[in-house]
């Protein structure tokens, strides 16, 4: 570890940096997803109270990036030499405070779980439950003796508390009830944020095997993960155009008409990458734009069927 000497105070800049913007698409879709399945199904969630749990959503995961990256720099495993964006492993590259990254990391939590607590008061125990567990997730997914980020089911908890608690804990804010559909409405929120996930292993394989981490690709080897990763991504797509027109009718076509405009490419390049450490800064950047390219034209199709409730009246 460096010296204490050589490190930087944290400003506002880096601490904007640790929270990882770009990877705030995990987060803001199953949000939005979720706000605009409320207001398209009929249920009581304000405007207000939706953005502030899409505000309380982008904080927590700005929560985890932040421990995250703090974790990962104390017990080594990030390095300048693991082709890897600055903004990505910010502690190594810009040489802040270890100390501070962890006390904006716990700040980001706690105002991310009070802005959640003040939307569902009101709600009952329901969203609380939620909410709970999705903090406790927080806590064990990067620290910890065993972080849940360092074993096979990384990928799989990512996916489904991020792509389908968000959704449940906002429709359970909306009403205080449990809406279990909304499970299998939110599976291409879990494929994609998974994806991400799977994406960032499948680059590390050989830097995680050194470190001792039993993630998934390490597991299962580079190639038994790419051809995984491009059946997800199939699977991925079917849902985005299939799922809206189950639910929405044809306005749902409207996430296959935008899946087609915007993310034909992006697909096709991502289902072409080999997952190799050399590429993995523009595998990264690839699978964000996939998703939101994807997320998003999902997301649109769930907006255009309230903004077609609202002129229906």
């Amino acid at each position: 570890m460096r010296q204490s000497e050589h490190y930087r105070s944290l400003t506002p800049r880096l601490a904007l940096s640790l929270a990882a913007p770009h990877t705030w698409v995990a987060s803001a879709f199953p949000a939005l997803f979720a706000d605009f399945y409320c207001w398209q199904q009929g249920l009581d969630l304000t405007w207000l109270k939706g953005i502030m749990l899409l505000a309380a959503c982008v904080l927590l995961q700005s929560a985890v990036n932040t421990l995250n990256d703090y974790f990962d720099f104390i017990k080594g495993v990030d390095s300048a030499n693991d082709h890897v964006e600055v903004n990505d492993a910010v502690l190594v590259y810009e040489n802040i405070t270890p100390g501070s990254a962890l006390i904006l990391g716990i700040a980001y939590m706690v105002a991310g779980a009070v802005l959640g607590l003040v939307s569902c008061m009101g709600s009952g125990l329901v969203p609380l439950i939620i909410g709970i567990t999705g903090g406790v997730v927080i806590l064990i997914y990067s620290g910890g003796p065993i972080p849940v980020s360092y074993l096979p089911i990384g990928e799989i908890v990512s996916g489904v508390v991020m792509g389908g608690l968000i959704p449940l804990g906002i429709a359970g804010c909306a009403d205080g009830k449990i809406h279990w559909q909304l499970l299998l409405y939110s599976l291409p929120m879990i494929a994609g944020i998974a994806l991400i996930m799977m994406s960032n292993n499948g680059s590390d394989i050989e830097k995680d095997r050194k470190a001792g981490r039993r993630t998934l690709p390490t597991c299962i080897g580079r190639a038994r993960t790419l051809e995984l990763y491009r059946y997800l991504i199939v699977s991925w797509l079917i849902l985005v155009i299939v799922l809206p027109v189950t639910l929405l009718g044809p306005i749902g076509f409207v996430s296959g008409i935008l899946t087609v405009l915007l993310g034909g490419k992006i697909i096709r390049k991502q289902l072409a990458c080999t997952l190799e450490p050399e590429g993995r800064i523009a595998t990264m950047q690839g699978i964000v734009m996939t998703n939101i390219a994807l997320n998003g034209a999902y997301t649109a199709a769930f907006a255009a069927g309230f903004i077609l409730e609202v002129l229906h009246g």
